[in-house]
């Protein structure tokens, strides 16, 4: 049984998706299952695998399920008898559950196929991001252009973006062959979860494609989340340094960073000697 929990973990984990797993660590006394009893719990509370069925069972499905929601492990400790604070059983004894998340890899929605999309697909492996590919034309959506990525969308980009789960796990890099397409992506995104959208393009362009979208309704609130044109100001105009600073810019939002040298906060610490 144990073997199939940690199957389906496993399934879950290579989906990209969130996944608890609830392992009894310790017993004491009466209780359903012995020590080493496992369950998987998916986002939306279904399990797989037991614990010993029951109101501990119902009870620890419902804290994975608030674990999976705020990221955290946490061990709990049940009374299994009638006490006052106890889960009402009848066992008699005690248990304790350690409850692991299993966190889904940040996500790079490339939109476009072109050269910069290439380096930013390498980048974004190298990083370990699972890394998405959205394309409208063939030639630049294959899988030996693109032999590591998670996932190939072929196809209407609107309509791929549009079906497309995003969260607030995902990063979405716009970079297709024309303002046309950019502007179709990014007006199909603008009110996702997700972590980070940026476009690529001049000021210019941007400026044309964000007054078009404040013709159609958008707030300059909603437009002011979009990172365009898109990148730290490292310079440099090849692919490469392009993609550079499109990465730098996602691991700065991702990673919560401030934009400063490193040897600016050795001179602060010597400061405050």
């Amino acid at each position: 049984m144990e073997y199939k929990v940690l199957e389906k973990i496993t399934e879950e984990v290579r989906l990209n998706k969130k996944v608890a797993l609830a392992v009894i660590t310790r017993v004491e006394g009466s209780s359903p299952r012995k020590q080493g009893a496992m369950m998987a719990v998916l986002e939306d509370g279904k399990t797989y695998g037991t614990i010993g069925g029951g109101k501990l069972e119902l009870v620890v499905t419902e804290y994975a399920k608030k674990c999976i929601a705020n990221g955290k492990n946490e061990t709990y400790r049940f009374k299994l008898n009638d006490e006052e604070g106890s889960l009402h059983m009848q066992c008699g004894g005690e248990a304790e559950v350690f409850i692991k998340v299993f966190k889904p890899n940040h996500k790079l929605l490339i939109v476009g196929g072109g050269h910069i999309a290439l380096k930013l697909y390498k980048m974004g492996k190298m990083l370990g991001f699972y890394t998405v590919i959205l394309e409208d034309r063939e030639e630049y959506c294959r899988k030996d252009r693109f032999p590591e990525a998670d996932e190939l969308k072929l196809g209407s980009i609107e309509e791929s973006l549009k079906n497309y789960p995003i969260d607030e796990n995902c990063y979405i890099v716009i970079v297709t062959r024309g303002h046309k397409y950019d502007e179709i992506a990014l007006k199909t995104v603008i009110y996702s979860r997700a972590k980070y959208i940026g476009m690529i393009g001049s000021v210019n362009k941007t400026k044309y494609i964000f007054d078009n979208l404040r013709g159609q309704g958008v707030s300059d609130d909603i437009l002011s989340k979009v990172f365009a044109p898109i990148g730290l100001k490292l310079g440099g105009q090849t692919p490469e340094e392009i993609a550079l600073s499109i990465m730098s810019e996602i691991l700065l939002v991702k990673n919560n960073g401030a934009l400063k040298h490193m040897k600016e906060l050795m001179i602060e610490a010597y400061e405050k000697l």
